[in-house]
């Protein structure tokens, strides 16, 4: 790591774990932000020494006030400043001069209201750099750490939150507060708890690789508005994940495409922003989330129980209909019910009534008190069939709540398998839920919920185990080539790259593009096609035509040279009457490719991820079906595996309906070869392969269509 890398986290750490505070712009004023900051500081026992500043006042709650950060004689770790922002670079000023390397930017009105603010905030940044300040904010909560070594809640939250394992990043304050207030309700905890605000210098990036080595977290947990630098989130996520195993669940605001326009490719107008940040965290190891109460659902599943070595899951329920919508939510999910060995069994029979169903799920009837579920527990988490449990009690008159609660937790303290349970109801089972939340056994009001936190902890351990291979470098591509044509093309001033180029730029990178000629007469058509071969297919090339079936400028399966020459005059006619302004370049004729199965490939790039390849079923209807995946290039072989395989398409390819399996061998070097041309050739904006023709396997596939975007 860089000097200038190692230096930044000692500062972030010294924001985490200071042991003085200076806060700037204190006040005695009961409900305001400076006077909640200096109040949460002192009741959160921060075991370090507080520096009140406030020119117009002698002491805050009995401590010495200095007027200004300048006066404080002692050594200061950071700053908390609550000043207005019109005079906060006076103030960040001064902390550079009196050598504070660490701060925590409270106050708004930079960038987030426009105009004035935007100078104001690039004012403190330009501070910043000049004397090495790492700050957080500005327009933000504040940093809770609950580590007893220092106590420290720096912000303006209502309550400190409790200790715990799970650390929280927020670009929202005002989310802040209500997760604070969610967890706070579900005995859940923090290591650390972070608003960022405006991010104008420490961001999620740094935080992540903070986090990383921070032996407090098990867990982080994100919530994004905008993602600046996509990449340097996923490089920073990707670390995290493969060199800690510690899970990173997200939520990103702005999932609708509201007032997007349409984009000139299928792959422009198919792989919208919040297409491609799924693919991204997905391909990263991220886990996304669509609310709160999800995240918090799953976070409590990483943190409180072991991971599960398997998908095989085993429902114990006291209620014959919430363990069939169980099992429907753990099938939906991924999940397996297997068989109990003999063994098990063999203890269900002796220990359960004989009107219990003893078959997975079990439904130890609804008298059931707390004898009859330790017998079926306890028996199940010893079944090597089993990866983890699912425990379902509704409240009936003989129920024991309680002490069911406590087997459950004193069985799993046992255990290195994870349990998960659902109480149904909320005031008659509140006091087993409460012991099982205070014993770390995840506890869940929807069974969907249950299966869905159980199936990402599952799917999370097989991304850990996946063996990610170094990225194919193809040599036998000629780069050169393909650049230069591009690079003339923009020379030229041109939107679009013609295809017959489009096609030589494939053709540099080892495409499997059939040998095809350019017709300016019917004559030539007919010429080329006898050249060619038969059946063929020809089809319009003009810069001012993108979609050529929509114009008639594409005719299939011609079988003689007489055809060949009625096709390009009947082509020529249908463009000039569809489009009567565009430039005909002439007509492309090619040997038609055999039967096979139509998909898309294409490419796009995005401000903050940088390239995306994309996947799908292909054809004319691509964007009617939306049968599409997509990735971030560049894509190693497990990648674009699952690039394919997530897609319906991916069934057909393997051969659905008696239909032979398709080259997907052939396929997925194709898609690698276009992530290498996608990193290597930056001219192209946008690219579809659409149809790729995939044959029978080991007979390849082959581009039926190309268009470039530069």
């Amino acid at each position: 790591m860089s000097d200038a890398f190692s230096e930044r986290m000692k500062n972030i750490d010294r924001i985490f774990y200071p042991k003085s505070i200076a806060v700037l712009g204190a006040n005695n004023v009961r409900g305001t932000v400076p006077s909640d900051i200096l109040t949460n500081i002192l009741k959160a026992d921060f075991n370090g020494v507080v520096y009140p500043v406030n020119p117009k006042e002698r002491h805050l709650f009995s401590i010495k006030t200095y007027k200004y950060v300048i006066d404080i004689e002692d050594p200061i770790d950071i700053a908390v400043i609550v000043y207005p922002s019109s005079v906060m670079h006076l103030a960040l000023e001064q902390c550079g001069q009196k050598g504070i390397k660490g701060a925590i930017i409270i106050s708004a009105g930079f960038k987030e209201v426009g105009g004035k603010g935007i100078e104001r905030e690039e004012k403190i940044k330009e501070i910043a750099r000049k004397y090495g300040i790492s700050f957080i904010g500005p327009n933000c909560l504040g940093v809770i750490n609950t580590d007893p070594e220092v106590k420290l809640d720096a912000s303006f939250a209502r309550k400190t939150p409790d200790e715990g394992d799970i650390a929280f990043i927020s670009q929202s304050g005002a989310l802040c507060t209500a997760v604070l207030d969610y967890a706070r309700a579900k005995h859940i905890g923090f290591s650390k708890f972070v608003s960022i605000g405006n991010k104008a210098d420490i961001s999620e990036v740094d935080l992540l690789y903070y986090l990383k080595d921070d032996p407090k977290t098990k867990v982080i947990l994100l919530y994004l508005e905008e993602i600046s630098d996509g990449t340097a989130l996923l490089q920073a996520a990707r670390t995290v994940i493969q060199e800690t195993g510690k899970p990173i669940l997200a939520m990103k605001s702005g999932r609708t495409h509201a007032g997007a326009s349409a984009a000139a490719s299928h792959t422009g107008s198919l792989a919208g922003n919040d297409e491609i940040c799924d693919a991204a965290f997905k391909q990263a190891g991220i886990i996304r989330c669509e609310d709160v109460e999800e995240m918090f659902n799953k976070a409590i599943a990483f943190t409180y129980q072991p991971l599960p070595k398997g998908n095989r899951v085993a429902i114990i329920t006291n209620a014959g209909g919430p363990g069939v919508l169980t099992t429907d939510a753990a099938i939906h999910c991924g999940l397996e019910l297997p068989k109990f060995n003999p063994e098990t069994t063999k203890i269900l029979k002796s220990e359960l009534p004989p009107t219990a169903n003893i078959s997975n799920p079990v439904d130890v009837i609804g008298d059931a008190r707390a004898d009859r579920y330790n017998a079926a527990v306890s028996s199940i988490m010893k079944d090597e069939n089993v990866d983890g449990v699912f425990v379902i009690l509704t409240p009936q008159s003989m129920t024991e709540i309680e002490s069911i609660a406590k087997e459950i937790c004193h069985i799993a303290s046992q255990h290195t398998k994870p349990i998960y349970t659902s109480f149904m109801g909320e005031a008659d089972v509140a006091v087993g839920v409460d012991i099982l939340l205070r014993n770390r056994i995840p506890h869940y009001i929807l069974p969907e919920s249950m299966a869905d936190a159980f199936a990402s902890t599952y799917k999370f351990t097989k991304f850990l185990e996946d063996v990610h291979k170094p990225i194919p470098e193809f040599e036998d591509v000629d780069v050169q080539k393909a650049r230069g044509i591009l690079d003339e093309a923009l020379k030229q001033g041109k939107k679009y790259l013609p295809e017959e180029e489009a096609v030589k730029v494939l053709e540099a990178y080892k495409f499997p593009v059939l040998k095809s000629g350019l017709a300016e007469s019917a004559e030539e058509a007919g010429k080329l096609a006898d050249e060619l071969g038969y059946p063929a297919v020809m089809k319009i090339i003009s810069e001012d035509v993108v979609h050529k079936f929509d114009v008639g400028g594409v005719v299939l399966d011609i079988g003689t040279r007489g055809e060949a020459e009625k096709a390009y005059n009947t082509i020529l006619d249908n463009v000039k009457k569809a489009k009567p302004d565009a430039k005909i370049k002439g007509v492309m004729v090619r040997k038609m490719i055999p039967p096979g199965e139509e998909v898309i490939l294409g490419l796009k790039r995005d401000e903050s991820f940088g390239t995306v390849i994309m996947f799908g079923l292909g054809g004319i209807f691509v964007e009617v079906f939306k049968d599409v995946s997509f990735r971030i290039a560049p894509l190693d072989n497990i990648a674009a595996e699952k690039l394919i395989s997530e897609t319906k398409a991916a069934i057909i390819l393997g051969g659905a309906r008696g239909r032979k399996p398709k080259d997907i061998n052939a396929l997925k070097e194709t898609i690698m070869r276009l992530s290498q041309l996608a990193v290597e050739c930056p001219q192209i904006r946008e690219l579809d392969v659409n149809p790729l023709i995939v044959l029978d396997d080991g007979k390849g596939c082959f581009v039926a269509d190309t268009k470039i975007m530069l």
